[in-house]
């Protein structure tokens, strides 16, 4: 790529430097395409149309777009597409045939597959977001920092930890999954709950811990998925996949996992890459080996 060209007025020296606008160069294509499906995303174009657009290969383009940006053409889309669905759904409150052909889309099918692909769940699911929910929480000291537990009338709801100093951050954090439930700070309504998940005396076959998953159908399937590993050991995300009987939805399971509102107790932390790296975890690297650590001693 030539970067190079003469700044003007420097007469005889002709020193070189960059040149700030490189047109012609990668990053003019890739900005240009940036543009168009940030300018045109009602259109919904194709890889192929903006490709013509741009005088470019469609082969070419997709491989020098996903080098520089890291996603394709058709990923971009779908996220800015999203992005302006969620706006639509949720500050503007349009209905969801509206908001489909708002975006371009050809109906609610295909806003449902978008939502269900990168949210694990179905646009009339993100809408609602806990509406008509009554949830208590307390903060309790842990064997792993600070926990915020979550309970609804019918069970635990969600188990969230905080270091020292962030249990707003954490309360925020749980808060946003239900934006529209009703919260009530009740520590002594969740002190129970937080005695049956880490006082291994209170833990009993014969008295099951009653838990709330409040999530889509999708989702469910995977925490249920996650509640099959036995203490001490790990899966990977692809045997999860497998066994809810999808083996080539490892996004939306990996998206699903990561939104586990019940650490610990549903054991998202069990859970590790295909190499059998830990990869991430919502509460920290660091808290997901130490889980991970008193298990295995444990056992």
């Amino acid at each position: 790529m030539n970067v190079l060209a003469t700044i003007p007025g420097l007469g005889s020296t002709g020193a070189p430097a960059f040149d700030v606008t490189p047109q012609g160069s990668d990053y003019e294509t890739v900005r240009q395409v940036i543009e168009m499906i940030t300018l045109d995303y009602r259109d919904q174009p194709s890889l192929d149309t903006i490709a013509e657009a741009l005088g470019q290969s469609p082969s070419q383009l997709q491989k020098l777009f996903t080098r520089w940006a890291g996603l394709s053409p058709k990923a971009f889309l779908q996220a800015v597409t999203l992005d302006h669905a969620k706006r639509l759904l949720g500050q503007e409150a349009l209905p969801l045939l509206e908001t489909s052909y708002e975006l371009g889309l050809s109906g609610p099918g295909r806003l449902h597959d978008l939502f269900v692909t990168h949210e694990a769940m179905s646009p009339g699911e993100w809408k609602a977001k806990g509406g008509g929910l009554t949830i208590r929480y307390g903060f309790h000291p842990s064997p792993f920092g600070t926990a915020l537990v979550m309970a609804t009338d019918r069970g635990l709801a969600g188990l969230a930890f905080a270091d020292g100093g962030g249990e707003r951050d954490a309360y925020e954090d749980m808060a946003r999954r239900w934006p529209n439930a009703s919260y009530v700070e009740d520590a002594e309504a969740t002190e129970p709950y937080m005695r049956r998940v880490f006082d291994r005396s209170e833990w009993s076959a014969e008295r099951p811990l009653q838990v709330v998953m409040i999530g889509t159908d999708f989702q469910v399937r995977v925490w249920r998925s996650l509640l099959k590993i036995p203490f001490g050991k790990a899966v990977t995300y692809s045997h999860v996949a497998r066994d809810i009987g999808q083996p080539t939805a490892s996004r939306a399971v990996g998206a699903a996992i990561g939104a586990n509102p019940i650490s610990f107790v549903v054991p998202c932390h069990r859970a590790v890459g295909k190499s059998g790296a830990l990869t991430g975890y919502h509460w920290g690297l660091t808290r997901k080996r130490a889980i991970l650590g008193w298990e295995a001693g444990t056992a």
